[in-house]
């Protein structure tokens, strides 16, 4: 580790207000310290150089370009095998989305060798950090089975501290047989399959997993089964977070505030009641705007939340069946352009916002102490994440400190 100086930043975004200026803490013509990984100073070019007596290793000349926090991406599903196109092209022809083609990658998952799984994870890590996402949350789902599910939150913990245990996303075919007259091929009925998830499969994926998760909607899991899942999980120590409200107004909002889950996960249809209970609570609305882009639903109304005081993030939700991007940039621009955010806001989601979504204090942010977790824009401002759709404005990222990309 080296002492780096940051430095004739155009922009720095700290994403501390008693810092800077505006929810993002502004800093123009700025520098910046890292010591042993972590920011150790914030202020000015010209401070900087009153301050000359800094004992550096090296310095980074920005050039005037801006410097923001990596994106904190806190709802992906990246251990996966397949390929679900065929269902985005017959979204895209009209066909309405539903959460029934999750079980097409579960097979294809099963089918996979943990290497296969492993290679084409990290290839999305990869690809996740180029676009500037230095901390991600990946939960398992694909797998279904104890030992599939097992694997799967074994390979996320390779590549990241923030694993999430879903086993609790569909209930699987084996599972859909009816009490007393079981089919060719069917192991027990969903009450079967939730007693499995509560019981050995939990047992199983617990030592590797950070949080517990459930998909509370209609065609996954009703609110009671939701509520026995996540309070299995606590009981276990797992933190939990809930998918709700994706397809249609539902109870799940109301569970996660009451068991003071870290995030609600998607919030498309909200009534009143979800937001006010949102807007009391500690609990983070993380909406998902690449879903919405990729199964035609109506997008998420950060607006009406951002005014009511509830706390939002932005993340990718990316898998492969309704939202096949790694790109926390795409994301921001689809907030700012359907979702009523301004560029600030969708930046601070994306980042602050994903960090109070894992409870994380170390990232998502630039200040004394924090990770140096940084993303160096070919921009003078972070608004051109939006401003430019499309255009890979990244030019370099660190992590702790360190070059990750170049």
């Amino acid at each position: 580790m080296t002492r780096t100086l940051f430095t004739n930043i155009g922009l720095l975004v700290t994403n501390d207000p008693d810092v800077g200026d505006g929810i993002t803490g502004e800093i123009t013509d700025a520098a910046l310290l890292v010591d042993l990984g972590r920011i150790a100073w914030v202020g000015t070019t010209a401070a900087a150089e009153v301050a000359g007596g800094f004992d550096i290793d090296r310095v980074v000349d920005l050039g005037g370009r801006a410097l923001i926090p990596g994106f904190v991406d806190s709802h992906s599903h990246l251990v996966f095998a397949g390929d679900r196109s065929r269902d985005f092209e017959a979204r895209m022809a009209g066909r309405k989305y539903s959460a029934g083609g999750i079980l097409s990658t579960v097979a294809a998952t099963r089918a996979a060798s943990d290497e296969e799984l492993r290679d084409r994870l990290n290839s999305f890590v990869s690809e996740a950090n180029a676009q500037g996402t230095t901390t991600l949350e990946i939960k398992s789902g694909y797998g279904l089975t104890v030992h599939d599910e097992e694997r799967l939150v074994r390979l996320s913990a390779e590549v990241t501290d923030e694993v999430t245990f879903l086993g609790a996303h569909v209930v699987p075919r084996e599972y859909r047989g009816t009490l007393g007259a079981l089919g060719d091929g069917e192991l027990g009925t969903r009450e079967d399959y939730v007693d499995l998830v509560v019981g050995p499969m939990l047992e199983a994926c617990a030592p590797h997993a950070k949080w517990i998760d459930v998909f509370c909607e209609e065609g996954a899991f009703t609110i009671e089964e939701s509520r026995r899942v996540l309070e299995a999980g606590i009981a276990l120590g797992l933190m939990p977070r809930v998918h709700a409200s994706q397809l249609a107004v539902g109870e799940g909002v109301r569970l996660a505030v009451d068991l003071s889950a870290a995030s609600v996960d998607h919030c498309t249809y909200l009534t009143d009641l979800d937001v006010a209970a949102l807007a009391r609570s500690e609990t983070v609305a993380t909406l998902l705007p690449g879903v919405e882009f990729s199964t035609k639903q109506p997008y998420p109304d950060a607006r009406r939340l951002l005014d009511a005081g509830v706390t939002v993030a932005l993340s990718t939700d990316c898998n492969p069946g309704s939202s096949f991007t790694s790109s926390m940039p795409f994301c921001i621009a689809l907030a700012v352009r359907e979702m009523g955010m301004t560029p600030a806001e969708a930046l601070w989601s994306a980042t602050a916002g994903g960090a109070q979504a894992l409870r994380r204090e170390d990232v998502g942010r630039l200040t004394i102490g924090s990770r140096a977790d940084l993303v160096e824009l070919a921009a003078p401002s972070y608004v051109h994440l939006a401003y430019r759709p499309g255009v890979p404005l990244v030019r370099r990222v660190w992590k702790d400190g360190e070059l990750l990309t170049n």
